[in-house]
């Protein structure tokens, strides 16, 4: 559901305009403009009508403060976002200011079309932890300013725990063994009525946390693949065993969740008593649920809550276009973004976790239950964390697909985990290439 199928084509005819441009001076396509003292900056995001309402709130504050600047929102579904922003940026019109994910961050700053946050003037990151400032830095610089913290947890539904007459494991000591035990049984004792869990190869975060409680990491901070053809081999061994034990779902069934939305998805429909989700998801599935859920931590391979690989991930990124006309105004509103009251007072844990601890600490009383448990998650797993992992390198946007493609293959026994690591570590590494 997140694959860009011109985006990176669109991308890739921006670096040579940009790099043209920047060689015949400032005369490209404005992105903002200023007259008489009135500055106008673009302002772009992906995301809910409940996300752009919200949005829309700190802009009309922000305007109120600052009556000579206007900010105008371009915003849409994550389906069509990329590939709009990829034509804007080739056309050297790119939004002043962009949200930005991991999966694409790099894939922007390497072609010259964010700029450097360090340079940014008037932008302050002194309240943010270092560790959630550092999962937008990458080659010297930062490139996007995390918006939201969340990280890769287990969600579990109680009730259909308490259906199946199963305890919720302790997530401070449990294993993969005990993870999959518990799946099985949920799903033996309630006669295949609710299955145990989903499965852990719906995204590359499973695979990346399977390599990191191992000693290595699906990228590498140079941009390469980390992640081994043995570990690769064991990640799907494992989802194979699952698979007998009837932990998860049958493999038609897993492939269809695959491509469902997050409403119609298993666990939304009731059909799962835990799966696999980032921690900000929490809010969404709640609501589908119309349950209370609970965020677990992953397993770990020896029931060491330090050694699960887990860490703090952006949930999204504020980056500003090097194009931009207006960087020190752009600057100053994701300085407001980032650090006033105001704003977090609005956007709550919209976009996760507020990281500068300033504004988490002003906002945290003020949540909805969900968010408010996404918080303490959130908080009570940082002493076990490790480092950010790196962003993903040029062409690293297309792996979710990709394993959930061989994932698919693997269950429905077309190919035996070995070939399908094989297979699945050279097409990704063609997609770096």
């Amino acid at each position: 559901m997140r694959h860009i199928p011109k985006a990176l084509t669109a991308l890739a005819l921006a670096t040579t305009l940009l790099a043209a441009s920047a060689c015949g001076g400032d005369s490209g396509g404005a992105a903002s403009s200023k007259d008489g003292g009135k500055v106008t900056l673009r302002f772009t995001w992906w995301g809910s009508d409940t996300r752009t309402k919200l949005t829309q709130q700190v802009i009309d504050a922000y305007q109120q403060d600052h009556p000579d600047v206007t900010i105008k929102g371009e915003f849409g579904e994550w389906s069509g976002y990329w590939d709009k922003l990829a034509t804007t940026v080739a056309a050297n019109d790119a939004p002043d200011i962009i949200q930005m994910d991991e999966k694409y961050l790099r894939e922007y700053a390497k072609r010259g079309a964010l700029l450097d946050l360090k340079k940014a003037p008037g932008l302050d990151t002194g309240k943010f932890e270092p560790d959630t400032l550092g999962a937008g830095e990458f080659d010297g610089g930062l490139y996007g300013l995390n918006a939201g913290i969340n990280s890769f947890a287990v969600v579990v539904n109680p009730a259909a725990f308490k259906t199946a007459g199963v305890p919720i494991p302790d997530d401070t000591t449990w294993t993969w063994d005990d993870f999959a035990r518990t799946a099985a049984e949920i799903t033996t004792k309630t006669g295949g009525k609710i299955t145990g869990s989903g499965t852990l190869g719906g995204n590359e975060a499973g695979l990346n946390l399977w390599a990191r409680q191992n000693g290595e990491s699906l990228w590498t901070k140079d941009g390469k693949l980390g992640v081994s053809p043995e570990q690769t081999t064991d990640f799907f061994k494992y989802i194979l065993k699952l698979r007998d034990q009837k932990a998860i779902p049958s493999a038609e069934a897993v492939s269809q969740d695959m491509n469902a939305s997050l409403d119609q998805s298993a666990f939304a429909t009731g059909k799962l008593a835990m799966t696999f989700i980032w921690s900000n998801q929490l809010v969404a599935f709640s609501k589908a649920t119309g349950q209370q859920l609970k965020l677990l931590r992953i397993p770990s391979p020896d029931g060491k809550a330090a050694d699960n690989g887990s860490y703090y991930k952006g949930s999204m990124f504020w980056s500003i276009s090097s194009r931009s006309k207006q960087q020190k105004a752009a600057a100053e509103f994701v300085n407001y973004l980032a650090n006033s009251a105001a704003a977090g007072n609005v956007l709550l844990a919209e976009r996760g976790v507020p990281p500068n601890t300033e504004i988490r600490a002003e906002v945290t009383p003020k949540l909805q239950p969900a968010d408010a448990a996404t918080a303490k998650f959130i908080q009570d797993i940082g002493k076990d964390l490790g480092d950010p992992s790196p962003a993903p390198p040029v062409g690293g946007g297309q792996v979710e697909k990709i394993i959930q493609r061989y994932t698919t293959e693997v269950l429905f026994g077309r190919q035996a985990p070995d070939a399908a690591a094989k297979a699945f570590l050279a097409e990704v590494d063609g997609e770096l290439k």
